[in-house]
């Protein structure tokens, strides 16, 4: 927490408080997202072993921009093609970690997305 802007340190609160309930095992992987003010990141981690099992974001290479038309609409192709990688690594469900954002727009838009492709929560 060495920012000292308000939103920052609360937004950190909220992930503390979140990851005390939520843990990804290898059972069930966490899957966390992260969202700037250009793009949006979700990656599915086992935290037993503390190991990254796939990942996605706007700024991947297989990502295509073209395809999607607004912020919402490439959330939900991240998690679509997130759900994608996690089912070639023999991932079926996950838990979801919404990374201290409100479950709503492009959060929502990416579990959208990871459930249409095939992911449990």
């Amino acid at each position: 927490m060495a920012n000292t802007n308000a939103k920052a340190t609360a937004r950190a609160k909220r992930i503390s408080r979140i990851r005390k309930k939520i843990t990804g095992t290898s059972d069930r992987p966490r899957l966390c997202v992260f969202k700037s003010s250009k793009h949006i990141y979700a990656q599915i981690i086992d935290d037993s072993v503390g190991k990254t099992l796939a990942c996605m974001s706007t700024k991947d290479k297989l990502f295509d921009r073209v395809d999607s038309e607004g912020k919402s609409r490439a959330a939900e192709k991240v998690g679509e093609l997130l759900a994608e990688r996690a089912k070639a690594a023999g991932i079926d469900k996950v838990v979801f970690d919404r990374g201290g954002f409100i479950y709503h727009g492009r959060i929502k838009a990416v579990s959208d997305g990871a459930r249409k492709g095939g992911l449990q929560f």
